[in-house]
């Protein structure tokens, strides 16, 4: 018997991912489909996307795989679209596509500003803006957009995802009090350090493990797992009166 919440309201209710055939996103879509829920997702991954959707194919509801690049908002509003189709219209959308690639504030032009931005942020706003109708027919709905506490923290190396990633608290304000109305709630879900397979083949070291020992209250990892529960909460009814919100899952990292 598992020890975690289980949520009756996410049964059959149609859930949209993005970015999610790996890491963070991959859990998101494993969870709510053990919850019962409607999953469709995208990615630009095809191999790992397509192993997930089949990997849960026992769930209630296999999820839907749309092969997708979210910096295309064509390809973006096509597959939204798809989804409503196949799945029903989106009660929740979970903006989590994005890319934490290093860059140097010096070395970098428009073309790789504007690159930043699109995968990082935009995206967000315009999945917004396409299932807003659907969850004003519903009565409702959860748009969960995906922050970090990279920003915060003021750490180097990533100047135009900070940007991006901070912009999130932005849209999330700049949205609650319009969406609102509709009972559509809108939050940023903010991680703190993740320790992904890629986090953990790129970064996590000796000194990353002394890092986190040092400044993070609570021992051990942050997982994907445990950005996964927290959107499960957002997702479902139980956080009817929960809007405008960062909530950050970060271990307590100071």
């Amino acid at each position: 018997m598992s020890m975690f919440a289980t949520y009756p309201s996410l049964v059959d209710r149609t859930v949209f991912v993005s970015g999610g055939a790996t890491g963070i996103g991959a859990a998101f879509v494993g969870h709510f489909a053990h919850q019962g829920s409607r999953v469709a997702f995208i990615d630009i991954d095809r191999e790992h996307g397509e192993q997930l959707a089949s990997e849960l194919g026992d769930a209630r509801h296999r999820p839907l795989f749309l092969p997708c690049d979210v910096t295309d908002l064509d390809a973006l509003a096509a597959s939204i679209a798809k989804a409503r189709a196949a799945l029903g219209p989106i009660g929740v959308l979970v903006n989590n596509a994005a890319n934490d690639v290093r860059h140097a504030f010096g070395d970098t032009g428009a073309i790789e500003f504007d690159r930043s931005m699109a995968v990082n942020l935009r995206h967000q706003y315009f999945a917004t803006q396409a299932v807003r109708e659907d969850m004003q027919r519903l009565g409702g709905g959860s748009v969960i957009c995906l922050g970090s506490t990279g920003w915060m923290k003021k750490n180097a190396g990533y100047p135009m995802y900070a940007m991006a990633k901070a912009a999130v608290r932005g849209l999330v304000n700049g949205l609650a009090r319009e969406l609102g109305r509709d009972r559509i709630r809108i939050n940023a879900l903010v991680p703190g350090w993740v320790i992904t397979e890629k986090q953990q083949r790129l970064w996590l070291d000796a000194d990353g493990e002394a890092e986190i020992a040092r400044v993070q209250c609570l021992p051990g990892h942050l997982m994907a797992d445990d950005l996964a529960r927290a959107a499960l909460f957002l997702a479902a009814d139980d956080s009817r009166m929960c809007t405008g919100q960062d909530f950050i899952v970060d271990g307590g990292w100071v």
